[in-house]
């Protein structure tokens, strides 16, 4: 199987803030959760909150959405076209992405790719709590080998050197530069 990050591997951009915006397009009240979520970013850019803490934070938003499972859908229809065009050339119904972002989120984008369901982070979408780690660096081996512990990776794909302890899993690992990637040796 290949793996993939999501976030500015697969996918043009940040999906979570992508999501953020369009429900905030879609619900204009959602405002209301900003000072929260500005001053989790204060309080994590000095050191002193973990990252799912702030994550928590910022996803205190979803409380506001009346159906965030639905509203994933429906963000999918129009964002779709934002993944990458060399991904969609070479995608395989075997593919795997295990991506820090939320697997409510990210589940409807793997289920239109034709592709397996996400390993993502564990953020209920009704109260925007973490039920597990951070999907990110070392995490994610431990939930790829939770998930599929016999499983060899023949081409790893991210933007991020974080995903390095994924990366040495694989048989081939490329980092990805916008619109394209070149061999990443881990």
């Amino acid at each position: 199987m290949n793996v993939y990050d999501f976030d500015d591997t697969i996918f043009r951009g940040d999906s979570t803030r992508a999501f953020w915006a369009y429900c905030l397009k879609r619900a204009p009240g959602l405002a209301r959760f900003l000072p929260r979520q500005c001053a989790a970013a204060v309080r994590y850019a000095l050191g002193r909150t973990a990252k799912e803490a702030f994550k928590e934070a910022f996803f205190s938003f979803l409380q506001g959405v009346p159906d965030a499972d639905a509203w994933a859908e429906d963000f999918w229809r129009t964002h779709e076209r934002r993944f990458r065009p060399w991904y969609l050339a070479q995608k395989q119904p075997d593919d795997l992405v295990v991506s820090a972002s939320p697997e409510f989120l990210l589940a409807p984008a793997c289920r239109r790719l034709g592709i397996r369901p996400p390993i993502a982070s564990r953020v209920d979408a009704r109260t925007g709590r973490y039920t597990g780690l951070n999907c990110k660096g070392a995490e994610k081996v431990s939930r790829f080998r939770e998930q599929y512990p016999d499983a060899e990776i023949g081409q790893f794909y991210s933007d991020s050197r974080s995903d390095a302890p994924l990366a040495h899993l694989a048989r081939r690992a490329f980092l990805v530069r916008g619109d394209s990637y070149t061999s990443w040796e881990v």
